[in-house]
């Protein structure tokens, strides 16, 4: 099995990268994470263009959805929503309406931030879109405020955050095998 990570952050040293690797740490022997790299190549949302052959940075990440058996998303708050390039990645993810790759796939959303509350109303806003897109979203969060300070540390994450992010991803997993189950 193969979980997905996607970070909305396009920074080299992003909090929400670091997030999606301490959280993936705590994956189950046997399930796969990998970390998906190409957002900032990602061109915006333009329905002329979207005709195959679609420009490469889209097919790519067609492709790596297509292969996840789930996605993890990680997500800043810019302007208390999503940033945009993480917004105009899924808006080609959704595409051909109603056929889009992340159409039933089980999704998760964690996120960080500087201040105190990690990231939770762009979190809510990026379950909302992907829910819009057809993503199976599935319940829980992993929410890192102060992400700053706790990655100075070596132990970013409470024991807390830790036993978060396991519910979470178990949920997740639990769907993405639903999901193979019944296909």
């Amino acid at each position: 099995m193969i979980v997905l990570g996607i970070s909305g952050s396009l920074r080299q040293d992003s909090f929400n990268t670091k997030l999606l690797r301490e959280v993936a740490t705590e994956l189950p022997d046997g399930i796969e994470f990998r970390l998906y790299d190409g957002l900032r190549d990602v061109p915006p949302y333009d329905e002329d263009i979207d005709l195959e052959p679609v420009p490469e940075p889209v097919g790519r990440l067609r492709r790596e959805l297509a292969g996840a058996d789930a996605v993890l998303f990680a997500t800043p708050e810019y302007n208390f929503s999503i940033p945009g390039q993480l917004k105009n990645a899924i808006d080609w993810a959704s595409r051909p309406a109603g056929a889009g790759a992340l159409r039933f796939v089980p999704v998760a959303v964690i996120g960080s931030s500087t201040g105190a509350y990690g990231a939770v109303w762009a979190q809510a806003e990026l379950r909302k879109v992907l829910g819009a897109c057809g993503a199976r979203v599935v319940e829980g969060d992993v929410t890192l405020g102060h992400a700053r300070e706790a990655f100075a540390t070596t132990a970013p994450l409470s024991d807390e955050h830790r036993a978060q992010a396991r519910e979470l991803l178990a949920e997740l997993i639990g769907h993405a095998e639903r999901r193979a189950a019944a296909a």
